[in-house]
């Protein structure tokens, strides 16, 4: 059986700015899609970071510091319960879907050291997997479209309604419609194996973030760096 045809659990996170080193987790969830496309089981947080929201971060997702201190739970304690979610899924066999996985996953593991929780990978005793990653599963079976690839335009392009964009919730489940979308168009892509799937997304993420690197050296900055590692960037020493 093709993974499009079976159930998907998609991950999702709004926080506070870009940064997987300094930024802080304001809302997340996790949510299973069935193999119809419905929603069978969810579970969102909303968490007080401990830090002031920028004004930017907040215009995008909605959140703002009074909200998040006066309703949000203690970020050490949800952060904990995230982690746990999102390896359970994947201990389970399911594969987790995640729209740039490399920043969200990274992202989740620089929580977890700060408040000294366990990571995915640290609970699951090694890199998090089977991940499916939207963004790098279009750059690599569409390489030349050009235009955005941000989830909204990912879902103007395969034909996916995205209800209420910035909200955890409506991010994954889009990205899971649009994953399973792209699975279907794609077959070579839509019918591999999972674990032949995320070995192939390794591959494409650094070859991606190579040819970018390249282009910014030769156009715009001559020392850029581009980070190849996925689904995780690994810690700074």
């Amino acid at each position: 059986m093709s993974w499009i045809s079976d159930a998907l659990v998609a991950f999702d996170l709004e926080t506070t700015g870009t940064d997987v080193e300094t930024d802080h987790i304001v809302t997340a969830a996790v949510v299973r899609l069935e193999a119809d496309g419905a929603v069978s089981h969810e579970r969102t947080w909303l968490l007080d970071p401990g830090v002031a929201i920028p004004e930017q971060a907040s215009a995008i997702h909605g959140i703002s510091t009074a909200h998040a201190r006066a309703h949000g739970a203690p970020a050490g304690t949800a952060v904990g319960e995230i982690a746990h979610a999102v390896a359970e899924v994947l201990r389970s066999g399911t594969p987790l879907v995640v729209m740039n996985a490399r920043y969200d996953l990274s992202l989740l593991d620089r929580e977890c050291r700060r408040h000294g929780v366990a990571s995915v990978g640290e609970r699951l005793g090694g890199v998090p997997a089977p991940v499916i990653d939207p963004l790098v599963i279009d750059k690599h079976v569409d390489k030349y479209r050009k235009g955005r690839r941000a989830l909204q335009a990912l879902c103007a392009h395969y034909g996916v309604e995205l209800e209420g964009a910035h909200d955890a919730r409506a991010d994954a489940v889009a990205a899971a419609r649009v994953v399973r979308r792209m699975g279907e168009r794609h077959e070579p892509v839509g019918l591999m194996a999972l674990a032949d799937l995320h070995a192939l997304q390794v591959r494409a993420a650094a070859e991606q973030s190579a040819s970018l690197q390249a282009y910014l050296r030769r156009t715009a900055d001559p020392a850029a760096v581009v980070e190849q590692a996925w689904p995780v960037i690994p810690r700074p020493r």
